[in-house]
């Protein structure tokens, strides 16, 4: 069975995130928390706490053991930017993202 979890505007940027979502993947739920507890990057603290919520969402909603998780899958997608003030033709780069973790059964 698969839980996954979404933060949405994360304000960072897609790329950066992208390079800390591929250390996790495929890792166990209490290895992946000790890397990013121990990596000094904003994107660590941010997808730490994504993975955190999708671990509360297995252990409440689907009644999942915590022993057996596994981070399937880390997707970073980019968001759109912002047009400028007044309909000008110029864009806002402020750079944001959405974070999807989705942790599945080790045996499934």
């Amino acid at each position: 069975m698969e839980v996954k979890a979404v933060y949405k505007y994360a304000r960072i940027s897609a790329k950066k995130m992208r390079d800390i979502a591929q250390e996790i993947q495929g890792l166990s739920v209490s290895q992946a928390t000790d890397i990013l507890s121990y990596t000094p990057k904003k994107g660590a603290y941010l997808l730490n706490k994504t993975l955190k919520s999708a671990l509360a969402n297995a252990e409440n909603n689907a009644e999942l053991s915590v022993d057996t998780l596994v981070v399937k899958s880390v997707m970073v997608d980019e968001v759109r930017t912002m047009p400028r003030a007044r309909g000008s033709a110029n864009m806002i780069r402020k750079r944001t993202s959405h974070i999807t973790v989705v942790l599945a059964d080790q045996e499934g």
